[in-house]
């Protein structure tokens, strides 16, 4: 696979889907100095021109799922270092120079450790994360706790994994990707807050839950 020269700094991805009540204090609590593209995943409410309005790139991809927003997000990025980010408002972009950080020689991920706020987390959404978490552990050795939706990585690195899951999976998939090719994953605390606008995708409801379960067990 032949990976183009890259240029220095940081890119923020931010996969979006109907996010424009959030997407504002999100992008103003970015570094100055980080570029940000916005993947718009099928967003109706508008999306698009908060984005825009706010000094993001904007690119669309018609594929749903958050896995295929990602990977279009991570195509168009051109610097050393990607990081990618849910546009909810549930964490804080200023943490993300904290982690970038620690992406030392020898470490290609540093992940997220979420350290919920109170409502931020449902019971339901975090067993799963617990469980999928031990599995990695257990069946890859994989030293975290998280699946980690804030995550820094070098972005030679994420390329060469080719493409993961295209829906919920692909968390989980990274990681799974991360473990075969032997790299270095170190895992930070992250504050973890209720979005500051609508409803999760995932455990918001239970039919968005049982999607998720699904995408997650079809990762091997």
């Amino acid at each position: 696979m032949t990976i183009e020269a890259e240029l220095p700094g940081v890119t923020v991805v931010l996969p979006c889907r109907n996010e424009a009540g959030a997407l504002p204090g999100v992008l103003a609590a970015m570094p100055s100095d980080y570029r940000v593209i916005v993947v718009d995943n099928g967003s109706t409410d508008g999306t698009a021109d908060v984005a825009h309005a706010g000094g993001a790139t904007v690119i669309v991809e018609s594929t749903p799922g958050y896995g295929s927003a990602v990977q279009a997000g991570v195509d168009a990025c051109k610097t050393e270092i990607v990081a990618v980010l849910d546009g909810d408002g549930s964490m804080d972009p200023a943490e993300l120079p904290r982690l970038v950080a620690e992406l030392t020689e020898g470490v290609h991920l540093v992940a997220g450790r979420r350290r919920p706020a109170p409502g931020a987390w449902p019971w339901h959404a975090r067993l799963g994360n617990w469980v999928l978490a031990q599995w990695l552990r257990r069946r890859y050795g994989v030293p975290v706790s998280d699946l980690a939706a804030m995550r820094v990585l070098r972005r030679q690195a994420l390329v060469a994994l080719g493409p993961l899951h295209p829906r919920s999976g692909y968390p989980l998939a990274l990681l799974v990707g991360a473990a075969h090719a032997g790299w270095g994953i170190r895992e930070l605390d992250v504050v973890y807050r209720p979005r500051t606008h609508g409803v999760s995708k995932v455990s918001g409801s239970v039919i968005g839950t049982v999607r998720a379960a699904r995408d997650f067990w079809s990762v091997r």
